[in-house]
């Protein structure tokens, strides 16, 4: 049995609103866009969520919605700037075949590095930048069973690559 993640960066966030907390930051007019395209490309190629894990913050939910999946969906304060170690908790925690977890970096692109037992041939790979999207499977029948350096890379794009 196969599980599958797609681990994706919130989309590019708003500064416009200086009284804002971090946390409450929305997406700006790029950011919006991305997130459409990008829920519009995984459907396209067929990656398509049996549930949401994310960040609680008002950026990645706005990313998920954007995203266009009916899907149950979880936001927690646990994936909120969350290192590899809690995200991989939370995917622990996870039934749904097809995860799509939504976090922030450094945590994400840490994450996605640790897990793949390649990396992908892609320059923005390492560094993530907002939107990134990593589709990688796992040969396991479990989440619990989820190790480290052993998820195969499927797919990798930025929304820049989608757009234009």
């Amino acid at each position: 049995m196969t599980r599958r993640l797609i681990l994706i960066r919130h989309a590019k966030s708003s500064w416009d609103v200086p009284v804002r907390n971090d946390h409450a930051r929305t997406l700006n007019d790029r950011g919006r866009r991305a997130a459409t395209a990008l829920g519009t490309w995984l459907r396209r190629e067929g990656y398509v969520p049996g549930a949401i894990l994310s960040s609680s913050s008002e950026r990645t939910r706005e990313t998920a919605a954007r995203l266009g999946f009916d899907v149950p969906s979880e936001y927690t304060n646990a994936l909120y700037h969350a290192g590899p170690r809690r995200m991989r908790a939370a995917l622990n925690g996870a039934t749904a075949s097809c995860v799509l977890m939504l976090g922030h970096n450094p945590g994400i692109a840490e994450f996605a590095d640790l897990l793949v037992d390649k990396h992908p041939n892609h320059p923005r790979f390492l560094d993530y930048p907002t939107g990134a999207t990593l589709v990688v499977d796992f040969p396991i029948e479990s989440w619990e069973k989820v190790e480290l350096g052993t998820g195969h890379v499927v797919d990798f794009v930025i929304p820049r690559e989608l757009s234009e």
